[in-house]
């Protein structure tokens, strides 16, 4: 945990330092952020989809992130309104809360907490809950946020369609039957490997926390759905649920009480919805989820 906490915090300095150096241009958060969704993210998706074994017993930890995403979305266009946020904060706030840090925080807290068996099934919870949402729900949010109007069935169809980790999706599971060949998976595996450190470079080149008082409201409303009340809920739901193996549920819970992803917070910039508020929500965000996240799992029976 030691090392993941250094490597957030290290990216994130890091890029907060590149931009106030003057030696990158501006358009450096675009170029990278052009590089994640359609280079490092999809390779990441078509590796670990290839080799994701699933069981039908981790059905619970695979749905919860469905339901953490749908619910930020009924959630937060009920209340942001009210709180004055347009319709492009609203969706920043829903792409943030809505979707957990389950990959690069949520694996390594799950083996450092809860072993091998927690993180098996943490696994579950990112590759067919939170990255399914990413390149589903995620994209068709961001698409007609960004119209501003309606969209027909066939032009969001083809969003998801033409969204590149998306594509490596489907193309990992029609793979599945096939075995990488030692190269290829080397390949991926360091391409994936760049999203984290190259993703929170973004963040921090993007941060600016001179922007955080007039955010605050629209930051604890999408915060405390995403880091207090998500979790809460899908820890009472998992009462009620017979069967289900102790690491399953603290495994779930942990997940589901992840940070928001900063993948969502790029996904926000490429679509111009409010950047810096998803950036926030991810600079943020992080830092508390190192307190928030154990104190939920201890909540766990």
């Amino acid at each position: 945990m030691g090392q993941v906490i250094g490597l957030l915090g290290a990216c994130l300095v890091l890029g907060v330092f590149a931009r106030r150096s003057g030696r990158f241009p501006e358009s450096t958060a675009q170029v990278l952020s052009a590089f994640i969704l359609n280079v490092s993210l999809p390779a990441l998706v078509l590796r670990a989809m290839h080799r994701l074994e699933f069981a039908p017993g981790l059905l619970v930890a695979a749905a919860a992130p469905w339901l953490l995403y749908l619910g930020a979305g009924v959630y937060l266009r009920l209340l942001g309104p009210q709180l004055g946020l347009s319709r492009e904060s609203v969706a920043a706030l829903i792409l943030t809360a809505g979707l957990g840090n389950t990959a690069f925080v949520g694996l390594p807290m799950a083996t450092a907490l809860l072993g091998p068996d927690g993180m098996a099934v943490a696994v579950v919870a990112d590759q067919l809950g939170s990255f399914l949402v990413l390149a589903t729900l995620a994209t068709l949010t961001a698409a007609k946020a960004r119209a501003g109007t309606s969209l027909p069935a066939r032009t969001l169809v083809l969003k998801v369609l033409r969204f590149a980790p998306f594509q490596a999706l489907v193309l990992a599971l029609v793979l599945r039957p096939f075995a990488f060949p030692d190269w290829l998976d080397a390949v991926l595996r360091r391409l994936g490997d760049l999203l984290t450190p190259l993703a929170l470079f973004v963040v921090g080149f993007q941060l600016r926390l001179q922007g955080v008082r007039p955010r605050v409201p629209a930051l604890a409303l999408g915060l405390s759905y995403k880091l207090v009340l998500a979790p809460l809920a899908v820890l009472g739901l998992l009462m009620f649920a017979p069967g289900l193996a102790l690491v399953v549920k603290q495994a779930t819970v942990l997940q589901v009480a992840m940070a928001p992803m900063v993948t969502a917070a790029i996904l926000a910039a490429e679509y111009e919805l409010d950047p810096e508020l998803g950036v926030l929500m991810v600079g943020v965000g992080i830092p508390l989820s190192f307190f928030t996240a154990p104190l939920l799992l201890a909540q766990v029976r």
